[in-house]
């Protein structure tokens, strides 16, 4: 019996693009369903009654929830195809440490700050951002991808918010490519990538986005 699969997303998450990622990276064929988050369906609150959020991957009927979790779900699943953790136990741990590394020091909402804030709180919002860049930078090296030469689960972790980098930039007055050159470089490498090019939408398309939705606080 072939697997059900069934991905409760929005198109401009980027929590729901590392799925989508990792998805295309294993060439797994899946539903998509578009969610209003404004308006949750009785499906994703049954099959994510705890947090309420996306993504979700239902795989046979069963959810899964939280993008980490759901793309290492995927590359345990379908281990046959494309690996995307190391095969040794210890760069594999440290694969996890700095992809959670990145999501405990909460990005999303820093970021989120740099929109809804000014004055100071701007700015120490902007240096709290570009710190964990850089602190990412220094952890990429020389390397070509953050598990050395091939592209895998830490990369999928950070490269869907270069999707969100221009609304950054524009309403925090500064250029990632001055401050962090090389998650510049890996970004524009990593954007060669079919899997990542047809997933993440256009920057200035997500600003305008950001834009409509700002001008809704007022």
């Amino acid at each position: 019996m072939a697997d059900e699969l069934v991905l409760l997303d929005t198109c401009h998450s980027m929590f729901g693009m590392r799925v989508r990622i990792a998805l295309a990276e294993k060439g797994i064929k899946y539903e998509y369903k578009e969610q209003n988050l404004a308006n949750k369906s009785e499906l994703l609150l049954k099959m994510n009654p705890i947090n309420k959020k996306i993504p979700v991957l239902i795989h046979n009927g069963k959810p899964i929830c939280e993008s980490l979790i759901i793309v290492q779900y995927i590359d345990e699943f379908w281990n046959d195809r494309s690996p995307l953790l190391p095969s040794d136990p210890y760069q594999r741990a440290q694969a996890r440490f700095w992809a959670d590394f990145f999501d405990q020091k909460a990005v999303y909402t820093v970021g989120k700050k740099l929109g809804t804030t000014k004055g100071e709180e701007q700015e120490a919002a902007k240096k709290e951002f570009l710190e964990i860049y850089k602190t990412m930078e220094r952890e990429l090296g020389e390397k070509p991808y953050f598990g050395g030469e091939k592209f895998g689960y830490v990369d999928i972790a950070l490269i869907t918010f270069y999707s969100w980098f221009y609304v950054y930039e524009t309403l925090g007055k500064f250029s990632m490519e001055a401050e962090c050159p090389k998650i510049i470089a890996w970004a524009k490498r990593f954007m060669q990538k079919e899997s990542v090019a047809k997933t993440l939408p256009d920057q200035k398309k997500i600003y305008e986005r950001v834009l409509e939705y700002l001008h809704g606080l007022k």
